[in-house]
């Protein structure tokens, strides 16, 4: 059974996003992590304009999906089960949190079998946290020279995702990112050169997405800023 956080009119969610909208530049997409969050609260910032929203677990993503606005473009954000990849290729507009060569060939396979290219992304392992999934720079290239990803025709490499190590040491989230900026580089120049494609950058939170964006981020994946902290249970 799925749990949802329903929130009261505590806060305001268009005003959230509004303020949102005016420290991201234009050219940054947010995505509104609504993990948790009842279909309900989660049409309050559909309503404000809100398209781009992020979800960690299939089953609740699925859920949302079969009841919520069919323009919504959904990320799935978190680990993701190879299992659990045919659920939900269908409908997901990127996968941000491809960490493996066996995840890639599988969503490649899945999105075979329905003529589907789905967007995803590299997640790389920058934070000193030793529980965060991730690539690290030398699994990447060999991934991206591996025979099997080069005969991959339903996927679409759009770039690199990592998260910063949870801390209040900015010279140290700073450094992260800055890593994780470099390896975009690096990748991009070797295997995506030419591929105008290969520009999406996702890396910063809510406690940390202006040094991401200070670092070259193009997506920041944003939860408690746009809906208010999750109560204590």
């Amino acid at each position: 059974m799925i749990t949802f956080v329903t929130f009261s009119g505590i806060m305001n969610i268009r005003e959230n996003l509004e303020s949102l909208g005016r420290s991201i530049p234009p050219e940054i997409k947010l995505i509104a992590v609504s993990k948790t969050q009842s279909p309900e609260t989660i049409m309050k910032a559909y309503s404000a304009g809100q398209r781009a929203f992020g979800e960690n677990k299939v089953q609740e993503l699925i859920t949302k999906a079969s009841t919520l606005p069919s323009d919504i473009q959904w990320h799935f954000i978190g680990h993701l089960q190879t299992n659990k990849v045919r659920l939900i290729v269908p409908f997901i507009d990127m996968i941000h949190s491809v960490d493996s060569l066996k995840l890639l060939k599988e969503v490649d396979k899945e999105a075979g079998k329905i003529e589907r290219v789905i967007s995803c992304l590299l997640q790389f392992h920058i934070a000193t946290e030793e529980t965060k999934f991730g690539l690290d720079l030398t699994e990447a290239i060999q991934l991206l020279d591996s025979t099997e990803f080069k005969a991959m025709k339903h996927i679409r490499i759009r770039g690199l995702m990592g998260m910063a190590t949870f801390t209040d040491d900015q010279d140290l989230i700073r450094q992260e990112f800055k890593h994780l900026r470099d390896s975009f580089t690096k990748i991009k120049a070797r295997f995506f050169r030419p591929d105008g494609e290969f520009s999406e950058l996702s890396m910063g939170m809510s406690g940390d997405y202006e040094l991401a964006m200070q670092e070259g981020s193009t997506m920041v994946r944003i939860g408690s800023s746009v809906f208010g902290d999750r109560p204590e249970h």
